[in-house]
């Protein structure tokens, strides 16, 4: 039972990150594209993080929450 609490959230991280999304991009490739310039960023609000996954996300240039909840769970937002 114990085991099923810790590898429920990683199927679900799994199966969220390879979504696919625009022309065989998946979530976790947008994730891995912003990835290099997160840690030279700061934010004040979760907005702030969209807005800026947004504008940086190669290609496709609307919201993908998936990827926005993963970089503000990582800001601690």
């Amino acid at each position: 039972m114990i085991c099923d609490l810790f590898v429920l959230p990683l199927l679900y991280t799994k199966t969220m990150n390879t979504k696919h999304i625009w022309e065989g991009w998946t979530v976790q490739d947008f994730i891995n594209e912003l990835e290099i310039t997160f840690e030279f960023q700061t934010f004040e609000t979760k907005k702030d993080v969209r807005d800026w996954c947004k504008s940086e996300q190669p290609y496709y240039k609307k919201h993908i929450p998936e990827v926005a909840n993963h970089f503000i769970k990582k800001a601690n937002l």
